[in-house]
């Protein structure tokens, strides 16, 4: 799924299951090229499944697909590995082999959802930049901080794609078939798709604050968004309530009436969410998650997330990994 290509057609595209993907995302790539192969009355796409054995693979919501082959066994323009959670459980050295050989023989790779996780651990992301599922963005960027990362919809390069999954996937299709055949044929696609309009990467993922807030208060957004772009090093409320423009009581009042919380609290349970997410994602030590959350200390982190969970953050772990 590479921007440009002007190879012989079909163009053929692979999709690498694996284990527990997300098969929303992997849909929503696939039936933008079907749809254009009817409209257009060409055979413009050709699609195949592949998984690591060639057996067949369970989705995260456990229905299960066959595939056409194993990995190794086909030629390739572009391979998207389909991923979901814990997305490099699944990288061994045959595969981080496979990946390799791929890449020198000229094939784009790209991750749908959490598939770039996979390329960063096969040390195949150099000068790219990646998107995924804006919950995984926070793990990926601990865990890869050299790499940069965006919270686009898709990131469509010659030699590397990311899309953040969902509708994205539809998205970043679109995007391709408009770049190689045409935008009319992209728009007929889409409103075959019934999807309102073509998205850009550059809108956002996720709906904007005031939407999920449930309030257009400048204030209360303005105060929000800096709580959730400083949860390693959280900002005195005295100092958010300053850059929000508005007195610390004042905040304290906006913040009870429209979200029911202190603003300690929201602030506190950002943080937590953050922590909750990197236990279950990554296998970084419950200290330095602590730390990566603004918590001066493993027992005041421990007795904030039990607060919260009703359970330590290693258990935490233990039911994320169950």
């Amino acid at each position: 799924m590479r921007l440009h290509y002007s190879g012989p057609l079909p163009e053929r595209i692979g999709f690498l299951l694996l284990p527990r993907f997300s098969m929303m995302a992997f849909f929503s790539a696939v039936e933008p090229l079907r749809i254009a192969n009817r409209i257009s009355g060409e055979a413009l796409f050709e699609w195949h499944l592949l998984s690591q054995d060639g057996q067949p693979v369970t989705a995260s919501n456990d229905m299960t697909l066959l595939v056409d082959a194993p990995i190794g066994t086909l030629e390739l323009s572009s391979l998207a590995l389909c991923s979901g959670f814990e997305p490099d459980r699944n990288l061994d050295r045959a595969l981080t082999g496979w990946l390799h050989r791929l890449d020198a023989a000229g094939c784009a790779l790209g991750g749908l959802d959490t598939g770039g996780f996979l390329l960063a651990e096969a040390g195949l992301i150099k000068g790219e930049r990646v998107t995924l599922h804006w919950e995984s963005l926070p793990v990926f960027r601990e865990r890869f901080p050299w790499i940069e990362t965006s919270d686009e919809l898709f990131e469509l390069g010659e030699r590397r794609f990311f899309c953040a999954g969902g509708a994205a996937s539809m998205d970043m299709s679109l995007e391709m078939i408009a770049k190689r055949h045409g935008a009319s044929l992209a728009v007929a696609v889409s409103e075959q798709l019934i999807h309102e309009r073509l998205r850009s990467h550059h809108d956002q993922q996720r709906m904007s604050l005031a939407r999920r807030l449930g309030s257009y208060n400048r204030r209360l957004i303005d105060a929000v968004a800096l709580m959730e772009r400083h949860l390693e090093e959280p900002l005195p409320l005295i100092e958010i309530a300053k850059r929000s423009d508005i007195s610390t009581r004042q905040l304290q009042r906006l913040f009870e009436r429209q979200l029911g919380a202190t603003p300690r609290q929201w602030y506190l349970n950002l943080r937590l969410d953050r922590a909750e997410r990197l236990l279950i994602d990554t296998d970084m030590g419950v200290l330095a998650i602590g730390v990566a959350c603004g918590f001066g200390s493993s027992s005041s982190f421990a007795r904030a997330f039990r607060a919260r969970f009703g359970y330590s953050p290693i258990e935490g772990r233990r039911r994320g990994h169950s």
